[in-house]
């Protein structure tokens, strides 16, 4: 092998070159490489030492780990797939390797918990064609891996569908959680809002746990509004000290999760049996502001599996009724933005790990058509679109819900004049 050659892959390998140089040492090699075999077929005059330099594959030259770590430096999946389609020995590398999944994990850490993943496929399964699972799993995180960096902030929006549970209510239902769903101020000419029970230790944390309306979507920040007891003297404010978040995927399989209703507390759920937690945010101190309060997480975060649990950690207001702590929350937004239907998730692992699930064929479908479905549509298909359409349906309930039961607080005074509340 030339000098010259050896001196290019030891630039690629060399710690001194930052990751943007790297790369383009690496593709300048391979394009060199597939220039020197054009020459070699067609008889092209390039000059013998450039044949010579460029006449191998590097990764005949250096180990497995070097090359691994020299495929590392791709940061985007367009990258990624583009060094697949140099030859049939590169695309065995990165498959072989599962490079698409390492680089789904490197940019979103969550993505390491996920146990499989498969395609669900629209028509009904055809004859097998011969294809390995590490060909499948490439195909797969590929593509997450392009929804992932093509998702833009500017798209996220709430993604709270359903109330989970609280970990206590201090009188329910007129203090449920299912109230911090609304920015309204007042339920039925009440107001809206979640208490917890009276505590006297003042460390004694509280949690509200929410399903999102996303098998898997990428949550930039999370909201909270403290609630503001107008009816009590001094009108005081019952926030936390801070407040930590947890993500992450019920255990048991779709259809077991319970949730908060009007006539039922749900106070069988608990979070550290029955859930299993992908992420812990830091803690972030809460102010005593009767405010809807921004906490934007240190990266975005994939949610995988849909669960997000607001910890509410530390009391620091009395009641003067009865001298004990309580915390009140009245509002709860969870920003984000979906990767569903394109992507779903299943939680049929005996451990209770999720499955991931393409659905390929919801690429280029609107919602409305991905709610619609055929006969000749295959059973996986079907159930992962009625889930879709459940979903969707109990988003769109809700809104129409908010219409018509809230209002907001300075609603009161034109509801009095109209002798509504005498």
């Amino acid at each position: 092998m030339g000098g010259k050659t050896m001196g290019g892959i030891l630039a690629v390998l060399s710690p001194s070159h930052s990751p943007r140089t790297s790369q383009r040492n690496l593709v300048s090699q391979h394009r060199r490489f597939r220039l020197s075999r054009r020459s070699k077929m067609k008889g092209s005059s390039v000059p013998p030492m450039a044949a010579e330099c460029c006449g191998g594959d590097f990764l005949e030259w250096v180990v497995p780990d070097n090359s691994a770590s020299v495929f590392g430096l791709l940061d985007h999946p367009a990258d990624l797939v583009r060094a697949a389609a140099v030859s049939r020995t590169w695309r065995r590398f990165v498959i072989e390797n599962d490079l698409s999944k390492s680089l789904c994990v490197r940019l979103f850490p969550e993505v390491a918990t996920i146990a499989a993943a498969a395609e669900v496929t629209r028509s009904p399964p055809s004859p097998p064609v011969s294809q390995s699972d590490s060909e499948r799993a490439y195909r797969i995180y590929s593509n997450l891996a392009g929804a992932l960096v093509s998702s833009s902030p500017k798209d996220s929006v709430g993604c709270v569908l359903r109330c989970v549970g609280a970990s206590s209510t201090d009188v329910f239902p007129n203090e449920t959680m299912v109230h911090t769903l609304h920015e309204r101020g007042l339920v039925n000419f009440r107001p809206s809002y979640w208490s917890s029970r009276g505590a006297d230790n003042p460390d004694e944390p509280e949690s509200l746990t929410y399903r999102l309306n996303s098998d898997i979507c990428i949550v930039d920040e999370i909201r909270v509004q403290p609630f503001k007891a107008f009816f009590q003297y001094g009108n005081p404010i019952y926030s936390s000290k801070t407040v930590r978040f947890r993500m992450g995927h019920y255990k048991l399989p779709r259809g077991s999760e319970s949730f908060v209703t009007n006539d039922d507390e749900n106070k069988m759920v608990n979070a550290d049996k029955d859930y299993m937690w992908t992420y812990t945010s830091p803690e972030f101190p809460m102010l005593q502001e009767n405010v809807l309060q921004s906490f934007k997480l240190p990266r975005p975060v994939l949610c995988i599996g849909g669960v997000v649990m607001i910890e509410l950690l530390g009391r620091v207001q009395k009641q003067g009724a009865d001298d004990k702590y309580y915390i009140c929350v009245c509002h709860v937004e969870v920003i984000g933005r979906s990767l569903s239907p394109l992507f779903m998730v299943d939680i049929s692992d005996p451990g209770g790990y999720s499955i991931l699930k393409y659905l390929p064929g919801a690429k280029n479908l609107s919602a409305e058509d991905m709610v619609q479905y055929d006969t000749k549509d295959s059973l996986e298909w079907q159930y992962f679109g009625a889930r879709y359409r459940q979903m969707n349906h109990i988003a769109v309930l809700n809104a129409l819900l908010m219409q018509v039961h809230f209002m907001h607080e300075d609603d009161v005074g034109w509801v009095l004049q109209d002798g509504l509340l005498q």
